[in-house]
């Protein structure tokens, strides 16, 4: 590669690019407009990416926008901007809407749940497509109708209405627990629910109710924050009859609820009870004892969603996909107690 030559100031071109990775503009272009592939060697893609960095070259996406006919924007939208799983979902989808040259919007849906409704005068005007994230059923009714391009993250993948779908293996992630609390000798179970109407939650449900079959399961729902789940556990655990040894979560949000309710009943954590969460989400190892907890690829999530939204747009549509869960098994569970 040349040494680039001072510009004098003024704002690098692709020509400069071009001089200074030792390649035409056309490959610049090509390279740049990320359609090099089957082109041009990756040895010169890099080569070109490469100069563009070291002149700290940025295309004029404003004109080429005007000749793709595209905004070069997509719209994330999540449930909440309070949990912070969609954050990294955000993070993951952001990284790469950058090496494409997109950016992308992030969208609460009204109180989590939906209808999401559209968020600008004009969403087809604005808008490449839309990634929706964990949503309610019917939360997306303002885009479905639209001609954008709608990927699913964390849905049902029968659902017609998207052009791609997403997909965390969360029933192996319920799996996981049940067998590791069924292990460890628990025939009690609470199942503290999402009161959220989502796809996701539905199949934990009844991948929980097929692993536990044959076990006293009981199910009671909380909204997604720690004062809801405090006060139902605290119901739950105190209601007469015999005391479940082990609370299923969810999600880590609600296990934290379950922990504190479980603190004022004055029951230990895991020798009296035993509780695990969903998600991993930092507040799984700031709690004591740090929560066994389904260890979900937030970041992967969302950087596989974008991908599949530029395949989309780029006609090539790709198959559904299913991320790997792990169980991260820590200091909230243990033994069924003796007694």
């Amino acid at each position: 590669m040349q040494t680039p030559e001072p510009l004098g100031g003024t704002r690098p071109t692709s020509r400069d690019v071009a001089r200074t990775a030792g390649v035409s503009q056309a490959t610049v272009s090509l390279v740049l407009g990320d359609k090099w592939r089957g082109r041009v060697s990756e040895r010169t893609a890099e080569a070109v990416r490469e100069a563009a960095r070291t002149l700290g070259y940025r295309p004029n996406l404003a004109a080429r926008n005007l000749r793709l006919g595209r905004t070069r924007t997509a719209l994330l939208v999540v449930p909440a901007l309070t949990n912070e799983f969609f954050a990294h979902v955000y993070t993951g989808a952001a990284a790469a809407a950058a090496r494409h040259g997109f950016g992308v919007v992030l969208y609460p849906s009204p109180d989590g749940l939906g209808p999401a409704r559209d968020p600008f005068a004009s969403a087809q005007a604005a808008l490449d497509g839309v990634i929706a994230s964990s949503m309610a059923t019917d939360a997306l009714e303002a885009f479905r109708g639209s001609d954008l391009p709608l990927v699913m993250l964390d849905s049902d993948p029968a659902d017609p209405g998207a052009a791609a779908h997403v997909n965390l293996d969360v029933a192996d992630g319920m799996r996981r627990v049940t067998e590791h609390l069924l292990e460890l000798g628990h025939r009690r179970f609470l199942h503290l629910a999402s009161a959220a109407p989502s796809w996701t939650f539905d199949v934990r449900a009844a991948t929980l109710a097929h692993a536990l079959r044959g076990a006293e399961v009981r199910t009671v729902r909380s909204p997604l924050n720690v004062a809801d789940a405090w006060e139902t556990a605290r119901l739950a655990l105190a209601a007469p009859g015999p005391r479940p040894t082990a609370v299923i979560c969810d999600d880590d949000i609600l296990a934290v609820g379950v922990c504190k309710a479980a603190r004022r009943l004055g029951l230990r954590v895991p020798e009296d009870l035993s509780v695990t969460g969903f998600d991993d989400m930092a507040l799984a190892t700031v709690v004591e004892p740090e929560l066994t907890t389904v260890r979900l690829p937030a970041e992967e999530f969302g950087r596989r969603g974008m991908e599949a939204l530029l395949a989309v747009l780029a006609g090539d549509p790709p198959p559904p996909y299913t991320l790997p869960v792990t169980l991260a098994a820590r200091g909230s569970s243990g033994p069924v107690p003796a007694s």
